[in-house]
């Protein structure tokens, strides 16, 4: 049998992925039933219980394939990005609609009705996916119509498949949101998440977890003395973190320190970071 990350290849002792047979040992083998997330953000955690650590997060609109269904848990595999966990069974639905759009500021809010003064009944983070089914327009803001009644500014959302052209410049719009471990949202985020959320809006589907990143993303990079080659959009690993260059001098990254999406230069960081957890491990350039 080949060795199999475990949080991207659905397997355990008693049930494993179908695509899995003959790679895995396991009692049963299934196919994965297709579903889509329909909360604004759902856990993805590492055993099916509410006081487990979550590993990461999966976002409205995002599909999936579940392969266990019990007790109000379902084990799933997250379509985007491969990771495997146990998110609550109430934040699944049918996939009915194709996603047109695609959140694509931070934060946004779902209202009632094409008007900005209603309450709101919701909220989406970035990355969302969703289906428009019409358009309005109130006092001269511009509204997309959603399935279920709701709204959504229409300047939040851009067509599914259109991607920025830098997925730094995404990155900074997140300065100032709130450090949050697993965290994959415009409510929270982590380092690694801003990583794939940033580039995700770019158009570039990469793993979630720094390991996974320092492995796989662009090409390795030496930098040089001093750090000097490094250039925007370089990424800069320590041992489970990962930061994104904005310059040759400064970066921005997701952080325990400030716990929120923060710039910091690199020779402060450097030094802060070395002396708690030692120096860089990599780099990379996407």
């Amino acid at each position: 049998m080949t060795a199999r990350d475990a949080r991207l290849h659905a397997f355990r002792s008693d049930l494993a992925d179908a695509r899995l047979k003959g790679e895995v040992a396991a009692e049963r083998f299934v196919a994965g039933r297709p579903a889509r997330i329909t909360a604004p953000v759902a856990d993805i955690r590492k055993a099916p219980r509410p006081d487990a650590g979550v590993n990461t997060q999966a976002l409205f609109g995002d599909d999936v394939l579940v392969f266990e269904d019990a007790e109000g848990w379902a084990w799933i595999q997250a379509e985007r990005d491969g990771y495997v966990g146990y998110v609550a069974d109430t934040v699944l639905g049918a996939r009915d609609r194709t996603p047109t759009h695609i959140v694509s500021v931070p934060r946004t809010f779902l209202y009632p009705g094409p008007d900005l003064r209603f309450p709101i009944t919701g909220q989406l983070s970035m990355g969302s996916a969703v289906t428009v089914t019409g358009t309005a327009e109130t006092r001269g803001t511009h509204y997309a119509l959603l399935p279920s009644g709701e709204a959504i500014i229409s300047g939040h959302l851009r067509p599914v498949g259109e991607a920025v052209a830098d997925y730094v410049g995404v990155a900074e719009t997140f300065l100032g949101t709130p450090y949050l471990w697993g965290g994959a949202s415009g409510f929270g985020i982590d380092c690694s998440g801003l990583v794939q959320l940033a580039m995700h809006m770019a158009g570039r589907q990469v793993l979630r977890d720094s390991d996974m990143q320092a492995a796989t993303i662009g090409e390795p990079l030496d930098p040089g003395p001093d750090f000097a080659g490094l250039r925007r959009g370089d990424l800069m690993f320590w041992k489970g973190h990962v930061a994104v260059m904005t310059d040759a001098k400064t970066m921005i990254h997701a952080n325990g320190h400030t716990m929120l999406v923060s710039r910091e230069g690199l020779k402060d960081a450097v030094a802060r970071i070395g002396y708690l957890y030692g120096g860089p491990t990599g780099f990379r350039r996407p």
